[in-house]
């Protein structure tokens, strides 16, 4: 439905905050509670031209006029506060290009970007899509300075580094592709999973079905792939991955799965009406809250 509510983010200033639903992004005052000022509205005159919503935002974590979102058509854009008040136009578009013959009826229900996330330091940014987990680096470059706007910190822009694509893709459920019709018949195609950095920036984590989540490194060079399950019995048996052996995760010892072909490690067919959806991860520790059902888990390396 338009209008939903997505989410407040709140920047580093600690003297405003954002709202964003499905059409536009709202700037708010913690000291005005009954006004706020549209920064981002995607909504056109008439509705039937409507393309496009927003599906999540995400300030930069140390520059207060710098802002992420994304789309339902698989972009993102940064815009800086300081260009404009009304932040129609972009600072900069990621938006990966299709592969030449790839489209089908479901490409653009599958590149909808469900969540983004700067990195602690701001120099890469975490998208997810149904199907897989991005990362994006920036460089710095230096623009002119407006003094015109009131929300600034900074004099610097960042833009994309590499123009040609994300640095990493991480494959989340791949083996689900064969299942998209299916998957469209009973609407779990358009479920919205979250994605999460570690403080450190080497280790990125999404959720998937059966309420298992995926842990990816994501240091140059690394092949840390590790598959949990949120369950509430902890001695079950641990499960090594043969082709991408994890690493420094194994101390996450609650359940362990490996996934095939939309099988388990136990030879069961996942169960897509439990799903993980929403997860975090600890901004300087190594620790994990996710939410499966009415449960929430911590894991602890």
């Amino acid at each position: 439905l338009l209008g939903l509510f997505l989410s407040l983010i709140l920047p580093s200033d600690g003297e405003t905050f954002i709202s964003a639903d499905d059409l536009r992004i709202n700037l708010w005052n913690l000291e005005i509670s009954n006004q706020s000022f549209n920064i981002v509205d995607l909504k056109p005159a008439n509705m039937e031209d409507l393309t496009e919503v927003i599906t999540s935002a995400e300030f930069h974590p140390a520059h207060c006029n710098m802002l992420a979102y994304s789309s339902s058509k698989g972009s993102i854009r940064l815009i800086d506060l300081r260009q404009s008040a009304l932040c129609d136009s972009h600072a900069k578009l990621f938006e990966e290009p299709e592969a030449p013959g790839s489209r089908s009826f479901f490409t653009e229900i599958i590149a909808s970007i469900s969540d983004i996330k700067f990195a602690k330091d701001g120099r890469y940014i975490l998208s997810r899509d149904y199907m897989t987990l991005k990362v994006l680096a920036f460089r710095r470059l230096y623009v002119p300075f407006n003094p015109g706007f009131r929300y600034l910190s900074t004099y610097s822009l960042w833009d994309i580094n590499m123009d040609s694509g994300p640095v990493a893709t991480f494959q989340v459920h791949e083996y689900l592709r064969p299942k998209l019709c299916d998957l469209y018949e009973n609407d779990s195609i358009f479920d919205k999973f979250e994605c999460c950095l570690s403080g450190d920036g080497l280790r990125v984590a999404t959720g998937s079905y059966s309420n298992l989540f995926r842990v990816f490194g994501c240091a140059p060079g690394s092949t840390e792939a590790t598959t949990l399950e949120a369950s509430k019995n902890p001695m079950r048996r641990q499960v090594q991955t043969p082709s991408r052996p994890s690493r420094s995760l194994n101390s996450i010892t609650r359940v362990v799965r490996q996934e095939t072909l939309g099988v388990d490690a136990n030879g069961n067919s996942l169960d897509f009406t439990t799903k993980l959806l929403h997860l975090a991860w600890h901004p300087t520790e190594n620790l994990i809250a996710c939410v499966a059902a009415n449960s929430l888990y911590m894991y602890y390396a």
